[in-house]
């Protein structure tokens, strides 16, 4: 049993890693703006309402709910579209505010720190699906601003001793399949919980962005990976390194790409009802094709997506949009 705090832990993936630490039956301490979150996803931890990049705030938590064995670091902002229109948001945010919690760590003896990273820092690599070896060469300021968390973690482990590891998601989806806890950013971007809140009604129309990439259907195709999974894998992170284990950078997918237009009839077919959408030009600093491989995290975590087919993926995200707003 350990003493975490999970940064973000009251937004979607971290509400669904906080509750794998409960179940676990860790001590956790969140820490969240709420700006994204909601205080009911904290689930009864001890819940501290705040930025996690404020030093003033940070030094408080630690003295009242210390020591702190290990961090798990949700909290940033995460849409590439947003980062591309407002670069230096991206960068204070998760840069500045990533500086100054590792900071505190440092002064408090943290452990380890487990940090939520992503496949954008990958760029657009020409060898599919990606390993966890290739170098980053982000494209978008979201993707450089995880890439540069990384290299601090490497830097301040070399210097201090700090274990750490990231752990760089596809494409998070879902919601846990026992309810009570999903996605619900707004505005929401994310392609799946768009397309059903179209299906609902709640929508117009979704917007598919892009349809003359260099892919079989002309759509970004994309690693989808259950946020439950994705749980159970900070779960085994931040175990390993409190173990004394190595850590580093680690994919987190299915090493399977599915188009946006597979997932939208997908989805159709998953729900019975079509998903009305328009075709629309590209994002700037959407990558063509991002699928994983995950083959070491499997190997030295014994991790395996358990959830992670699209029809799970569907309909636990179809239950979770319908007790929220019900419908």
């Amino acid at each position: 049993m350990a003493r975490l705090l999970v940064t973000g832990g009251a937004g979607y993936i971290g509400s669904h890693a906080l509750r794998a630490l409960l179940r676990a039956g860790h001590e956790p301490v969140v820490i969240d703006d709420l700006r994204a979150g909601r205080a009911d996803f904290a689930q009864g931890a001890p819940l501290v309402v705040a930025d996690a990049g404020d030093r003033a705030a940070l030094a408080a938590l630690f003295r009242e709910h210390g020591p702190i064995d290990g961090v798990l670091h949700f909290a940033a902002s995460l849409s590439v579209a947003e980062s591309v229109a407002k670069p230096l948001l991206y960068y204070r945010n998760n840069v500045a505010g990533s500086a100054n919690l590792i900071a505190e760590c440092l002064a408090h003896g943290v452990r380890a720190f487990v940090l939520s990273s992503s496949a954008a820092t990958y760029g657009h690599p020409e060898r599919q699906p990606i390993a966890d070896s290739t170098p980053h060469q982000p494209i978008n300021p979201y993707g450089a601003s995880k890439a540069m968390v990384e290299r601090m973690l490497a830097d301040v482990e070399r210097a201090h001793g700090l274990r750490w590891a990231a752990l760089r998601y596809f494409n998070a989806c879902g919601a846990d399949p026992e309810g009570g806890i999903g996605e619900c950013h707004d505005p929401e971007v994310h392609l799946i919980p768009v397309a059903l809140e179209a299906a609902a009604g709640l929508r117009p129309k979704l917007q598919l962005y892009g349809t003359d990439y260099p892919t079989p259907d002309g759509t970004c195709v994309r690693d989808y990976v259950h946020v439950t999974d994705l749980a159970d894998a900070h779960l085994r992170s931040i175990e390993a390194l409190l173990s004394g284990k190595a850590g580093g950078g680690f994919n987190l997918g299915t090493g399977i790409g599915r188009s946006n237009r597979e997932v939208i009839d997908g989805i159709g077919r998953a729900i019975g009802r079509p998903v009305p959408f328009e075709e629309a030009p590209r994002r700037p600093g959407d990558p063509p094709l991002l699928v994983a491989d995950a083959s070491r995290f499997m190997r030295e975590l014994d991790w395996r997506p358990r959830y992670s087919d699209l029809d799970t993926i569907v309909r636990t995200a179809w239950a979770w949009l319908r007790s929220w707003k019900r419908i």
